[in-house]
């Protein structure tokens, strides 16, 4: 397998920036959700924050408290 390039390694930053941007906005939505008792907004954000979470996992992002 071919080395990391500089661009590669600059694209997964902005990729791992990205995706933890996305699960910290999804939360904030869940909660604004379940806080408004929005129980279908907060079935749609639970499932995104799931798929959300599996992403990362298949691509090592560590989530922790993103």
């Amino acid at each position: 397998m071919p080395a990391t390039t500089h661009d590669e390694g600059a694209h997964m930053d902005a990729f791992t920036a990205g995706l933890l941007q996305r699960i910290r906005a999804t939360k904030t939505d869940l909660d604004v959700a379940r806080e408004t008792g929005d129980d279908f907004l907060a079935d749609v954000e639970l499932a995104e924050l799931e798929d959300l979470r599996r992403l990362a996992a298949e691509h090592g992002v560590e989530v922790g408290a993103a």
